[in-house]
């Protein structure tokens, strides 16, 4: 058979092809904006549960590997985009719907560079008919038992509540934090997303149609296999400097919030050793540099020693950041 020469324009070509070929069967995508790279997966995991006759709830687990970081989830009802959740964060109450209607969820997860991934598996929940003029809440759930599942989960079962119509969810807390929610047919779940080496007491509260909450059954006490030092759930980056304003000494507080599987919203601060103030961030809470300021007196030179914790989405205390000693009426000292 007779070879005919290509021209060595044509090969360069066809090189080309062959390497973009190759990119695209690997699964890499333009971001749009001259960049490259791989888009998030979607979210495994996901469910939903109605939580009321006007509520469902929506969990999903958490999209990993790659070393991708997840910037944000986006949940979708059917069609339509409803909520933006931080990318710490793996649940949601979705409020203001329909008695008796079915809707569909799905979740997107969205990188830090923009890039927004697939859709997860679709799931339905179905909202119960509404109750007129119901003000009787469930009977408290009984009986609640638990074992530790590993390090990060526990596994959780009570007896079931009564309601003069039907209990639709079960609200799982981890000291005065709800970290769980199961419909109202369930009597056990799993709890994820724990510190290993914790110890932790949960409570379960019923929930009816017309959102009535039962009072919480009797807690358990667990604690999970392994050790936690707590300096991972420590605040980092943390400074205090002191001012003067008005007449009075004002203490300027700085950190980084903690990397944890949800959002942290509440802190705890600690002056000369004991709790003195706590910090709650309503709205949207800082994830990147938090800052608080609050009033110490009009005395000068005094010296205190300052230092932060933040309470994690698991409903513990985390490990406190490094002391910082300040006194009125002059600089911070590292």
């Amino acid at each position: 058979m007779r070879r005919v020469p290509v021209p060595a324009p044509l090969r360069r070509c066809l090189a080309l092809c062959g390497v973009l070929t190759l990119i695209a069967s690997c699964g890499w995508r333009g971001t749009g904006d001259g960049e490259s790279g791989r888009l998030p997966g979607p979210p495994p995991g996901v469910t939903a549960t109605a939580g009321s006759a006007t509520s469902v709830h929506v969990m999903w687990n958490a999209v990993s590997g790659d070393g991708q970081d997840i910037r944000a989830y986006e949940v979708y009802r059917g069609t339509t985009k409803i909520e933006d959740v931080p990318g710490s964060r793996h649940m949601v109450d979705v409020t203001g719907l329909r008695p008796s209607t079915t809707y569909d969820f799905t979740v997107r997860a969205r990188d830090t560079e923009g890039r927004l991934g697939p859709r997860s598996r679709e799931v339905r929940a179905t909202t119960p008919a509404a109750v007129a003029a119901d003000r009787s809440a469930p009977t408290r759930p009984g009986n609640l038992r638990g074992r530790a599942a590993g390090s990060r989960a526990v596994q959780l079962s009570w007896a079931a509540s009564k309601d003069d119509r039907d209990v639709v969810s079960y609200d799982i807390h981890q000291g005065t934090t709800k970290i769980h929610s199961v419909g109202g047919s369930q009597t056990a779940a799993v709890v994820m997303g724990l510190r290993p080496g914790t110890r932790y007491v949960f409570t379960v509260r019923a929930r009816d149609a017309a959102d009535n909450v039962s009072p919480a059954g009797g807690p358990v006490r667990l604690t999970t296999a392994g050790t936690d030092d707590g300096r991972d759930t420590a605040p980092t980056g943390f400074l205090a400097t002191t001012r003067r304003s008005g007449g009075a000494y004002h203490l300027d507080l700085a950190w980084v919030p903690p990397r944890t599987d949800g959002v942290v919203t509440e802190y705890q601060v600690h002056l000369d050793g004991r709790p003195a103030t706590s910090v709650v961030f309503g709205g949207t809470a800082p994830r990147d540099r938090a800052t608080y300021s609050f009033h110490l007196g009009r005395d000068a030179p005094v010296t205190h020693r300052v230092r932060i914790r933040a309470k994690l989405p698991d409903g513990t205390w985390g490990g406190l950041s490094v002391e910082r000693t300040v006194t009125t009426g002059e600089s911070a000292r590292p």
